[in-house]
């Protein structure tokens, strides 16, 4: 009998071990984390919910950076053309920096266009882009269309 009570206690020693060890890995999975690659579906559809309900100010600035950016893109615009009407009857020196000049601006141009693009493609913002607004601007067009 002797023998048969130690295998015994042996076999509950052996499946406490075990349930010791999956309490201690269920506890440690959701200490560090484990529980938010677990719910991370979950939370992911309610992160989606509240960025598109948003609050009144993001909603605010967002429709404003929209508008901000492709009216730097047509100021851009505006000031090229008036340096280019002023090349035709600058002297040599001048021109030189009027190159200089439309250059800085064609490049900043595209730095807003690129920045618009960027920003009407993120998901969490491009519920904001207002209706008379494209939603992607064209570096290669000559002229930016903005709201009417």
């Amino acid at each position: 009998m002797g023998v048969r009570h130690e295998e015994v206690r042996l076999r509950v020693w052996a499946v406490s071990c075990v349930v010791g060890l999956a309490v201690l890995g269920v506890f440690g999975t959701f200490v560090f984390g484990g529980a938010g690659w677990i719910t991370a579906p979950f939370r992911g559809a309610s992160e989606v919910r509240e960025n598109t309900v948003a609050s009144g100010t993001f909603r605010q600035s967002t429709y404003q950076d929209f508008f901000d950016l492709c009216e730097a893109a047509q100021n851009a615009e505006g000031s090229i053309r008036a340096l280019q009407e002023e090349r035709g009857s600058a002297s040599a020196a001048r021109r030189g920096q009027i190159d200089q000049s439309i250059t800085a601006l064609r490049s900043s141009r595209t730095e807003s266009i690129n920045e618009y693009n960027s920003k009407a493609a993120q998901e969490h913002r491009a519920p904001f882009l207002d209706r008379d607004l494209p939603y992607r601007l064209h570096a290669d067009a000559d002229r930016t269309a903005c709201a009417n």
